[in-house]
């Protein structure tokens, strides 16, 4: 298991290369971000060359519950593995979009079908994308995919290795908690980890779940990719870094 850091959130107002200094000063050698259009990627790539790794980033936030709009996300996802391949990066995050006016039946449908439309170009890239459930009692209201084991469902219909689901410890203990014991269950289908505090989505000292706890469960599995601390800082920056290295490493 390795920790890399969401400079979109950890370092939330700072610059790209403030943020990449901060992270090697606390020891730690990978990021990843929400968007990548607005980031300086020649950076990215030189900072590459002296050993950060990108873990992942997402592609356009387009909406996979509405069919209609299947053709343009699967142009932005192509735009984003050109990027990922540039970037070394062989992970990428994708959302779902909201929640609409048709059955749940024809919008899971919908969703699976256009994963399965993503399947070939991402096994010819050797990119896996991961699709993230996200809460609706607090953070993301109206957002269609919030359940780890409805996500588990679409990844067992899509069926590649390709496509799996990236498990958000914070957004998953507020929907639905248990969270050892779908973890475990859900490994198969879990491609990328998301850690924050609960509540507030703070640092992991700043919480009701007990990170060390988590931290060795997923570790049982024999999980071996990236946790990406995705918070917002209350303290300071190394401080929060410097806990997270602790209790995962």
């Amino acid at each position: 298991m390795k920790l890399s850091v969401c400079i979109d959130a950890v370092y939330m107002g700072k610059s790209l290369d403030e943020a990449i200094k901060g992270v090697k000063a606390a020891g730690l050698n990978a990021v990843e971000f929400w968007t990548w259009e607005d980031k300086e990627l020649s950076l990215l790539e030189a900072s590459r060359k002296e050993g950060l790794e990108i873990a992942a980033f997402c592609t356009g936030f387009i909406s996979l519950v509405e069919a209609e709009k299947r053709e343009e996300y699967l142009e932005s996802l192509k735009e984003t593995i050109r990027t990922a391949k540039r970037l070394g990066c062989s992970r990428i995050i994708s959302q779902t979009g909201a929640e609409i006016s048709i059955s749940r039946k024809e919008q899971h449908r919908n969703l699976a079908d256009g994963l399965r439309a993503c399947a070939p170009c991402l096994e010819e890239n050797g990119i896996t994308l991961v699709v993230e459930p996200l809460n609706i009692r607090v953070d993301h209201a109206g957002y269609y995919l919030y359940s780890s084991d409805e996500a588990a469902e679409i990844m067992k219909e899509v069926g590649s290795p390709n496509v799996k689901m990236l498990f958000d410890i914070y957004h998953q203990q507020i929907t639905e908690g248990d969270l050892i014991r779908r973890i475990k269950k859900y490994i198969p289908y879990i491609g990328h980890f998301h850690a924050a505090g609960n509540p507030g989505r703070h640092e992991l000292y700043r919480s009701e779940i007990n990170y060390k706890t988590i931290f060795e469960a997923i570790r049982e599995t024999g999980y071996d990719g990236y946790v990406g601390l995705e918070y917002f800082p209350e303290d300071e920056v190394q401080k929060g870094l410097e806990f997270a290295k602790q209790v995962l490493l």
